[in-house]
């Protein structure tokens, strides 16, 4: 449990971010032009009754975050740290102040969301709804909340980056993240960034520092694939490969002899996981223009039907596209030839 000094530590620690793949981009929202104007009143009014403060009281004290109102069955999404170690959860509603107790019904740290439960919703508390596919950047972003616990606050801005990968102070890194420039800051985690129609493109969660204009929040595709799960059975059981690579840049292109600067290079491989009787680890490191890198093993280029350009299209396309048990054709690159081999996934480890 923290307090608040320590939850604006957390989202102050953000780091270990990877390129953006342009390839990965698709499912763009139409009706999110970078143009487009948005009429923040009346979006705040559409929307601000079915936003939350998250009051939380446990043994290392009281701290707060915000949440939103997930469907009609009394459920609220917010971030997995701000419930974290909680005793008492409380909820306060939007600008009316009318307050529900909750329980936590499920909790998941690597995509850093939670999901909680409440008895007879008020009656102006309305689901929003999650945006169906990937905003383009550029495009306006909303963000309402409770930064420091002032209630209902609205920060506009714009979607300044999709397909981030966010590692958390924690250890996990969330794939699919979306980067923003609305303010977002303690307090804000868990609540909502919203799209000029309303519609949720994700659920803040970070900020990089306290200098830096650079929010994050975990986007609608991958609260869209734990949520249900949470709700069922109160955890998320992720995929698991079993590799630890690194996107391909020149000096990796030519320490292994590759024909293009693309493509996800193995640096390791988990000796117990799915990959470790199919994928070949790096033979040898060498320097290359100044760098150590990884050389002689495999190069992930694509999986099923999706080509990986960079790491982050691997654990975008692990996360959001496959399931625990499920056979996956991998493409690698192995010693210059191009080969496919099948092989099942497992279930991350703790």
């Amino acid at each position: 449990m923290t307090d608040e000094h320590s939850r604006r530590t957390y989202l102050r620690a953000v780091a270990g971010l990877t390129s953006v793949s342009v390839a990965g981009v698709a499912g763009c929202l139409g009706a999110q032009a970078p143009t487009a104007e948005v009429d923040t009143e009346t979006l705040y009014d559409e929307t601000i009754d079915s936003v939350v403060t998250v009051y939380v009281v446990g043994e290392g004290g009281s701290s707060s975050g915000s949440g939103f109102v997930y469907d009609d069955a009394g459920h609220i999404l917010t971030n997995h740290h701000v419930i974290d170690g909680a005793d008492v959860v409380e909820i306060r509603f939007g600008t009316r102040g009318e307050w529900r107790r909750a329980t936590v019904v499920g909790s998941d740290p690597r995509s850093d969301l939670a999901v909680l439960e409440i008895d007879d919703p008020p009656s102006t508390a309305q689901p929003l709804t999650m945006a169906d596919g990937q905003p383009r950047q550029g495009a306006p972003a909303v963000a309402i909340g409770s930064p420091l616990r002032l209630e209902g606050t609205i920060t506009t801005g714009t979607v300044s980056g999709v397909d981030r990968s966010l590692r958390l102070p924690s250890g996990p890194v969330i794939p699919d993240v979306l980067q923003t420039d609305a303010a977002i800051n303690p307090g804000n985690s868990g609540g909502p960034l919203l799209a000029a129609n309303g519609d949720v493109l994700g659920v803040n969660t970070a900020r990089a520092s306290a200098a830096d204009n650079i929010g994050f929040a975990v986007s609608a595709a991958m609260v869209s694939r734990v949520t249900p799960q949470l709700m069922e059975t109160g955890s998320y059981t992720h995929p698991y490969l079993g590799v630890n690579t690194r996107t391909v840049v020149p000096a990796i292109a030519t320490a292994n002899s590759l024909d293009s600067i693309s493509g996800a290079v193995i640096t390791s491989i988990d000796s117990d996981g799915p990959a470790a009787e199919t994928l070949h680890p790096p033979q040898r490191a060498e320097t290359v223009d100044g760098q150590r890198v990884p050389a002689g093993g495999d190069v992930i280029v694509g999986v099923d039907d999706a080509a990986v350009e960079t790491d982050h299209d691997l654990l975008r396309y692990i996360a959001l596209e496959t399931d625990p048990g499920e056979t996956v054709a991998v493409e690698v690159v192995r010693e210059g030839e191009r080969q496919t081999v099948e092989l099942t996934l497992g279930e991350r480890p703790p």
